[in-house]
């Protein structure tokens, strides 16, 4: 499949905002988790709002490829620089992002943004293609 700017923004919007959320639920203690858990809420949202905006730079990185698509290995590796962004804003730069200035800790990011990143992407290689069939051919989109 070589993805289209919408299509990107749909297909990160729809399983973040379903599967990552699952993920991070559990690891906020559900709805009803403790304040000090809600930092992992905020960073699944600042991953959904940053990732759009990468997505526009690998679209960009994606025209510069001979087939012009974006395989699995640059999946994992625009994963691990969207991750190793956050960790830059928080620990190095010192940016306080709103909802993570107090709890921030680095080893339970780490486990948290694997844990999403790993259920989003066995869900994109197989769940995705199997509810909406079309999606690989319109680029990514669903709507």
């Amino acid at each position: 499949m070589t993805p289209t700017l919408l299509g990107r923004w749909q297909t990160r919007i729809l399983l973040m905002e379903t599967v990552g959320l699952v993920v991070t639920l559990l690891f906020s203690g559900g709805i009803l988790g403790s304040p000090e858990s809600a930092i992992f809420l905020w960073l699944l949202q600042y991953i959904v709002v940053f990732g759009l905006g990468w997505d526009y730079v690998y679209i960009q990185i994606q025209t510069f490829r001979w087939d012009q698509d974006w395989p699995a290995a640059l999946q994992w590796l625009a994963a691990l620089w969207e991750g190793v962004f956050i960790v830059l804003l928080i620990e190095i730069v010192g940016v306080k992002l709103p909802g993570t200035a107090e709890d921030w800790h680095l080893g339970w990011f780490i486990v948290h943004y694997s844990f999403v990143w790993i259920a989003v992407f066995v869900t994109s290689q197989s769940l995705m293609r199997l509810i909406f069939p079309r999606w690989r051919f319109r680029g990514g989109q669903w709507l």
